[in-house]
């Protein structure tokens, strides 16, 4: 594994590989089995594996845990190379960011809900680093998990509208034994906490429970949820949502594609957890998150069996 710290270095490591398929994973680092997950895909999928590891600070409000975000560069580059990355590029903030920025990348509409209303610029800070690191990278594949299900919405709707030739690759959750979403901010959760935060995972589990019986009025949906999270003493909910997916339209009944998307606060620890659910020819299903987005110029790879933030 060759481990890179600024641009030019990493662009010219990767001209030998250039008419290879090459695969992204982009990460804020502190790897978890969830990242590692990414990497085996893109390992089967692509020749050449790159993954970066960069706390982002356009993606995090003032009041938000950038300093305090968990690092372990160490750590971090043992597993990539245990895992089979090819190059890991680590580089500073004044490599990305060497002045001040006067371009940034906004997508509209589908940033306005959810994460997008509770961290104002959130998005526009992932959609600007993401871009500048698919111009860097030059991916066929780039790999993103998820648990944040609004991210893929948004890196998917910028790939399209700016016609970049990389296929976004959305890949399932990965969760712990007991169901609990891996994250990179549960090292934060002390251990009532972290038993307590067992309550996302139950309470789209009775999401899924009742739109199995036959519910299909969001608003009930949602009510079932918030009375789940509520039973946990600790948990602070910041929003509910059932969207229409991609659009995260507002619906008040599901009849296609939505996504229960849930965020809850345990002390200062804000984790995000979803499940898509569908409604199609009448039947419902529980999606697993197995689909691709084919932009411009990859056409030809739509066949290949593909899995299900920025990825933290």
């Amino acid at each position: 594994m060759k481990c890179v710290t600024t641009i030019h270095e990493l662009r010219s490591d990767l001209k030998p590989s250039r008419g290879k398929i090459i695969g992204f994973v982009p990460t804020m680092g502190y790897l978890h089995e969830g990242h590692l997950s990414l990497v085996e895909r893109a390992k089967k999928m692509c020749d050449v594996v790159v993954m970066s590891i960069f706390v982002n600070p356009l993606q995090f409000g003032p009041t938000e845990d950038l300093e305090k975000y968990p690092r372990d560069l160490a750590r971090d580059t043992a597993l990539a190379e245990a895992n089979g990355v090819d190059f890991l590029f680590t580089p500073s903030v004044e490599e990305m960011y060497p002045t001040a920025s006067k371009t940034l990348v906004t997508v509209k509409d589908i940033t306005d809900s959810l994460c997008g209303a509770s961290r104002p610029g959130h998005f526009d800070g992932v959609a600007t680093v993401v871009s500048k690191l698919f111009n860097i990278v030059q991916p066929d594949y780039a790999f993103f998990g998820m648990k944040d299900a609004q991210q893929v919405a948004v890196i998917q709707q910028m790939v399209s509208d700016l016609n970049m030739p990389v296929t976004i690759v959305p890949c399932e959750i990965v969760r712990e034994a007991d169901g609990l979403a891996l994250s990179s901010r549960n090292v934060y959760l002390n251990e009532e906490q972290r038993r307590q935060a067992l309550v996302l995972f139950r309470s789209l589990n009775t999401v899924k429970q009742a739109f199995d019986n036959g519910e299909r009025r969001t608003a009930a949906l949602k009510e079932a949820a918030v009375s789940a999270i509520s039973k946990s003493p600790e948990a602070r909910i910041d929003y509910v949502e059932i969207r229409e997916y991609p659009s995260l339209a507002e619906i008040e009944t599901i009849d296609g594609e939505a996504l229960v998307a849930l965020a809850v606060y345990f002390e200062n620890t804000r984790l995000i957890d979803n499940i898509k659910l569908s409604v199609r020819g009448g039947n419902a299903h529980v999606s697993h998150h197995d689909e691709s987005q084919n932009s411009p110029g990859h056409g030809d790879r739509s066949e290949l069996e593909l899995c299900g933030q920025y990825n933290n």
